[in-house]
C-alpha cells in the first residue's frame, strides 16, 4: 500500500504579484495626502485637555516659532505664513492675498490657525492678534496636542 517515489511540492505561481504589488501602489497613491507647506519654523504646541478637529477648507495656518536654521534657545521667534517668513506688520498684506487666492469674500469666513511654540511670549501673540484684527481676520483657533 505504501507509495513508492517521493512527492513533490508542486510550484507556486507568480503571475499575480505584479498586479498585487501595482494595487498596492496604487492604493497608497490615493490614501496619501501632499502637504501644501513646508515648515520653516520649529513649533512645538502646547497639550489640551479638549481639542476638535478643523474644517481644513477654510483653514490658514500661520507658524510662530525659531527657524530650524536657528533652532538653538533663546533665539527670536518668527512667523511662516504659507511659505513665506514674515514680520508680525506684513500679516495684513498676507491676509488680503490669501483672500483673493481662496476666494473669499471677506476675511470674517476665514479661519486662521495659530501654531504657536510653547515658550512664545504673550506679548509675540498680543502683537500678532492685533494685526490680524486690523486684516479683520477675527476667527482665530490655537492648534494643541492633546493630553
Amino acid at each position: 500500500m505504501a507509495k513508492k517515489g517521493k512527492k513533490e511540492v508542486p510550484a507556486m505561481s507568480t503571475s499575480s504579484l505584479p498586479d498585487i504589488v501595482f494595487m498596492l501602489l496604487f492604493f497608497f497613491m490615493a490614501a496619501t495626502t501632499m502637504r501644501d507647506n513646508d515648515p520653516q519654523v520649529v513649533v512645538n504646541v502646547p497639550h489640551a485637555h479638549e481639542i476638535t478637529e478643523l474644517d481644513k477648507s477654510i483653514t490658514t495656518n500661520v507658524w510662530v516659532g525659531q527657524l530650524q536654521s536657528r533652532s538653538a534657545e533663546g533665539a527670536a521667534l518668527s512667523i511662516q505664513f504659507n511659505d513665506d517668513i514674515i514680520r508680525v506688520d506684513q500679516m495684513g498684506d498676507y491676509i488680503a492675498d490669501r483672500l483673493v487666492e481662496k476666494g473669499y469674500e471677506s476675511a470674517t469666513s476665514m479661519l486662521v490657525n495659530l501654531r504657536v511654540h510653547e515658550t512664545a511670549t504673550v506679548g509675540k501673540v498680543t502683537e500678532l492678534k492685533q494685526e490680524l484684527r486690523r486684516a479683520e481676520a477675527y476667527s482665530i483657533s490655537y492648534a494643541a496636542k492633546p493630553y
